[in-house]
């Protein structure tokens, strides 16, 4: 048989015996290097980001302020300190397809020197190309060719005028053309009233030479584009000579700088084809030469696109990246392209994309609080695309939805390569795995943060090593061992387990600084005992007002409870109220009735809506016990009610089933319970 015994003050708190410490103070203890009690997850950490399969990201969880992220993105730093420099990745112009730019990577530290580089070829271009096309030889090889136009074109005019003119007939320009007229024995242009006096046989017969003459004027006309064009064709094909002439060595020795990178080559290769037709872009006037120098990111000229966009730049990294988002938008993370507004119209071109955060993690990793993400419209589905998918595509969000009509692109993507970390809490962990079938496939490696450790004496000396570690991180003073014992009491306070230490670091480190200013108050050059205690005080005392008021109501005689006496069916039971932080016991009245009736107990919080249901699964657990303890054999010809006295709000919990038990019990044997 079980004896109940009463417990003492002293069982319900466990003293930290100070004389298991072998220091003085802090400045003793070496630095810890890992978070305490966290075993399995530190575990966790390690192997998701040592196997290199697909689908094996981490999701971190456990309570806020528990130093999971401070720890995962501690290891992340070390474990990227060691692996190899990503790639920069660039973002050129296509020029056979301008609205889908071309991405392509470069080793560390390449894309902005191409960017440079780029950017100088067109400053020399812009000034060498005018030169030459200003040459005197090039001016008397384009002046043959127009001559070499108009001597073929004045050749056929001529001829036809001989021809006129042989057959009396006079071809004269006017300002709308060419017209033939028959000239008289002075050879001069016969008139029109002496024309019409003319026979009708002669009439007819300059009638069809002029007919005639004007056939061949028409063939000569039809000829005349053709001509055009033959010249326009040998002019460019000049102007290709003689740019190709220009820029060959400059775009050779850029090839010879990136020989190692076919594209660099190839792109190369097509900047120069389009330089050659276009270099008409590079003569049209100092204003076109001058616009390449602009800093201003309105300007856009034809000489733009010969830019280099660097979207990724890691020249000055060392080694793998590791990135933090804190505003996991959609934009955020898969880039996006900007607008520039032009006459009331928005454009945009491949010089104005933006990298996203799996573009700067790319090669490494990359965190993100999965609270934050799930707050973002689209961002969740972009991720995971991303994931799915291993690449990344700029797409504009309002685009996709149809919210807006500009000048859109179609960038070409980049392939993804990335180990991604979800912090998080345990309850968004287990709805995602539960409403979210793609969940499981991409986070299939799980790393949870205990809130406790056990209370012994290792780990009381692996707390004191936090409380140093902490100290000399915050550049606090020193704690003495007496100081010391109190925290670790605390901790346990924390975890309401006197055989537990809590590991939640922030209210920890909280009370480390409060108590190292109570210290600096008191002019303590370590932080004692009496300055631990004084901050814990005063952390109460700045969250106690709600429990002063309530303590206040019942001293007044507001909240009605009785301290002293005995009452038939009436007991005292204690609710706990949290406000944040801070909960505290608040005395309530518990008041059971009984009568005949059909064996019914009645719970007038849950008939009112104000229980929660776990307080109404104790009162039928109750009723239950009522009904196997008294009427085993026969009917329970009872009912009863109990209530809360004095609540106005939900009442949640299990906790009170024994105190409304003894009510009960009370109530039925008309026997007083002291007060």
């Amino acid at each position: 048989m079980n004896i109940i015994s009463a417990l003492k003050p002293d069982d319900l708190y466990t003293h930290c015996d100070v004389k298991a410490f072998d220091f003085k103070t802090t400045d003793e203890l070496k630095d810890l290097s890992d978070l305490i009690g966290q075993s399995r997850a530190q575990e966790a950490v390690h192997f998701g980001l040592a196997i290199q399969r697909e689908g094996y990201n981490l999701y971190v969880m456990g309570p806020s302020g528990i130093g999971k992220h401070s720890m995962v993105q501690d290891y992340l730093k070390q474990k990227a300190a060691d692996q190899a420099m990503p790639p920069d990745w660039c973002y050129v112009n296509n020029f056979k397809q301008a609205d889908k730019p071309i991405a392509f990577q470069l080793p560390s530290g390449l894309g902005a020197r191409l960017s440079q580089d780029m950017k100088h070829l067109i400053e020399e271009l812009s000034i060498a190309l005018p030169s030459a096309f200003e040459s005197e030889e090039f001016r008397s090889l384009s002046q043959a060719i127009q001559d070499e136009f108009k001597q073929q074109q004045d050749q056929a005019i001529n001829e036809l005028t001989e021809s006129a003119l042989k057959l009396r007939i006079k071809l004269f320009r006017t300002p709308s053309g060419f017209a033939f007229a028959p000239m008289g024995e002075d050879d001069e242009v016969i008139d029109p009233e002496v024309f019409n006096k003319l026979p009708k046989k002669e009439q007819q017969r300059l009638e069809e030479i002029v007919s005639k003459l004007q056939d061949k004027l028409q063939v000569i006309i039809q000829k005349i584009p053709l001509w055009s064009k033959e010249s326009n064709e040998q002019q460019k094909t000049l102007n290709r000579q003689l740019t190709k002439s220009a820029i060959n060595h400059l775009i050779e020795d850029l090839k010879k700088s990136y020989q190692d990178s076919p594209h660099v080559q190839t792109y190369l290769d097509s900047v120069e084809r389009d330089i050659i037709e276009n270099v008409e872009n590079f003569i049209s006037g100092e204003e076109a030469r001058e616009s390449i120098l602009a800093t201003s990111p309105t300007s856009v000229t034809e000489l733009h696109r010969y830019k280099v966009n660097v979207l990724v730049d890691n020249s000055q990294a060392k080694g793998a990246p590791v990135i933090y988002l804190d505003h996991p938008s959609y934009q955020n993370l898969v880039g996006r392209a900007e607008h520039t507004a032009r006459l009331g119209t928005l454009y945009t071109d491949f010089t104005q994309l933006k990298a996203g955060a799996l573009h700067r993690a790319n090669g490494g990793y990359l965190m993100v609080d999965v609270r934050k993400l799930l707050m973002q419209p689209y961002a969740w589905e972009g991720l995971k695309r991303a994931l799915y998918g291993k690449d990344i595509r700029i797409e504009s969000l309002e685009n996709m939805l149809g919210l807006m009509s500009t000048t859109s692109l179609e960038p070409e993507p980049m392939p993804l390569d990335i180990k991604l970390v979800l912090m998080g809490d345990r309850l968004l962990y287990y709805l995602l795995e539960e409403y979210d079938p793609d969940f499981a496939e991409l986070f299939k490696v799980m790393a949870d943060f205990e809130d406790r450790m056990e209370r012994n004496s290792e780990n009381n000396l692996l707390y004191a090593q936090l409380i140093a570690t902490l100290a000399r991180k915050e550049q606090l003073r020193p704690f003495d061992r007496k100081a010391v014992a109190r925290l670790i009491e605390y901790g346990s306070r924390l975890i309401e387990d006197s055989e537990k230490l809590s590991t939640h670091m922030r209210s920890i480190a909280d009370l480390l600084r409060e108590a190292d200013y109570w210290a600096g108050e008191n002019g303590h050059k370590h932080v004692c005992t009496d300055d631990v205690q004084q901050a814990i005080d005063q952390q109460l005392q700045r969250a106690s007002r709600a429990r002063e008021h309530i303590h206040e109501e019942i001293q007044r005689g507001t909240i009605l409870i009785d301290s002293d006496g005995a009452k038939v069916g009436q007991i005292n039971g204690l609710s706990i109220l949290s406000l944040g932080n801070y909960a505290f016991g608040q005395p309530s009245r518990i008041t059971a009735t009984t009568h005949i009736g059909e064996d019914q107990v009645v719970d007038i919080e849950r008939e009112v809506e104000l229980g929660g249901e776990i307080h109404s699964k104790g009162v039928m657990i109750l009723s239950a016990f009522l009904a196997s303890r008294y009427a085993s054999k026969q009917p329970l010809s009872l009912s009863a009610s109990l209530v809360f006295e004095q609540s106005y709000g939900m009442v949640e919990g299990d906790s009170a089933s024994l105190a409304e038990l003894c009510a009960l019990l009370s109530s039925l044997a008309d026997l007083p319970i002291k007060q």
